[in-house]
């Protein structure tokens, strides 16, 4: 009888333990879509008497997790990212208010740190690229909304950025979270007649992962 007890508590064992690999997600590779929101600002700004508040934009896009063993990965993403800020300030003596949008591609490149299964650290460098931008000026009584297209701004379109967050895993459903900093500003020359700045952001995402069972 205790022979059959002992059996009977190896075979849960090795079950249990079969169970619990199989169900440890670290391991696999995944895809995953996920949308949120940004609320950004800028820093290292130089102007005349610029002055800065913050945002919320949209964030939308996919993501791939690869697992390099069970504890750490790669995952590269691609976004559409809307940042920019709200603005007060004045150029060539006239004073004015500005609400900035700016939309860019962001393609960043994180390193995963896994410590257990359904938490996840994330931090690598990012290149973003700029697709469009919305101002919306007011100066007194007038407003005017413009939206660019570059043909003759001195803007900086590729800009390399770092970027690092956490991510919690249940089961398919990822909530992540990310803060980013530009390293180059937005000038290409620092001769154009905007006011210098490098975006910052942090930035709010729920998302569903696909496996791929090894």
């Amino acid at each position: 009888m205790k022979k059959i007890i002992l059996i009977g508590v190896l075979i849960a064992s090795q079950y249990n333990t079969i169970r619990a690999q199989e169900t440890d997600s670290r391991d696999n590779l995944a895809v995953g879509l996920k949308a949120g929101a940004n609320y950004s600002n800028v820093y290292d700004e130089q102007g005349d008497a610029f002055v800065a508040d913050p945002k919320f934009g949209l964030a939308a896009g996919a993501f791939i997790a690869i697992p390099i063993g069970k504890y750490l990965g790669l995952q590269p993403e691609i976004l559409l990212s809307q940042k920019g800020f709200q603005a007060s300030g004045s150029i060539l003596g006239s004073n004015y208010n500005l609400k900035r949008t700016t939309t860019y591609v962001d393609v960043p490149l994180l390193f995963a740190f896994k410590p257990i299964e359904f938490f996840t650290l994330l931090a690598g460098p990012q290149y973003s690229y700029l697709i469009n931008q919305k101002d919306v000026y007011s100066s007194g009584t007038t407003s005017i909304e413009q939206q660019k297209d570059f043909a003759n701004e001195n803007l900086r379109r590729n800009i390399f950025c770092f970027t690092g967050g956490a991510d919690i895993t249940i089961k398919h459903i990822v909530i992540g979270a990310r803060a980013g900093w530009d390293i180059q500003n937005n000038n290409g020359d620092g001769t154009s007649a905007n006011p210098r700045y490098k975006n910052m952001w942090y930035q709010a995402t729920f998302g569903y992962r696909f496996y791929s069972r090894n």
